[in-house]
């Protein structure tokens, strides 16, 4: 065998390799017809999905913060310059400060604390558990440690919460 033998054969060669990526199978190019579209419409798509789900996951909302009050806390001052306290939570009106549930004295004047009925609104000493105006029962007992959870508006004092 001569040299322009051996370059014809590899020229035949390169041909045929060429033939069958230029003129394909196409009954072997319909087999694949499944896969094709999977990869190309359904992988998409559920790329799609699980970005948006990531998105969702990230910038969904938080609730906030609860933090443990120790002892009484100041009760918020609404727009007219009085105390605002929270129904159901004993309070001190004189020295404005809101103790956790099943205070019944005040630490600061020793007075009797007081408390607003969750359902009227109408405020009775804080060793009364029935209501006298609706009956609502409101029976709390102390936590341990007299810790109690309330609401924190913001970060905490000196700076952003810790992440």
């Amino acid at each position: 065998m001569g040299i322009v033998d051996s370059l014809n054969a590899g020229w035949t060669q390169l041909l045929d390799l060429l033939s069958k990526v230029i003129i394909p199978d196409w009954t072997s190019v319909v087999g694949l017809l499944p896969i094709l579209i999977v990869l190309g419409v359904v992988g998409p798509i559920f790329t799609i999905l699980m970005l948006f789900w990531l998105w969702y996951f990230v910038t969904k909302p938080r609730r906030g913060v609860v933090q443990l009050a120790e002892g009484p806390y100041p009760a918020p001052i609404g727009s007219d310059g009085y105390p605002i306290f929270p129904p159901g939570e004993p309070y001190c009106y004189h020295d404005a400060l809101v103790y956790p549930p099943g205070a019944t004295r005040c630490e600061t004047c020793g007075r009797e604390l007081l408390v607003r009925c969750p359902k009227c609104g109408l405020g009775r000493a804080a060793e009364i558990d029935t209501c006298g105006n609706c009956g609502l029962v409101l029976r709390i007992e102390k936590r341990a440690g007299g810790k109690a959870l309330r609401p924190v508006a913001g970060p905490p004092p000196g700076g952003a919460a810790v992440a």
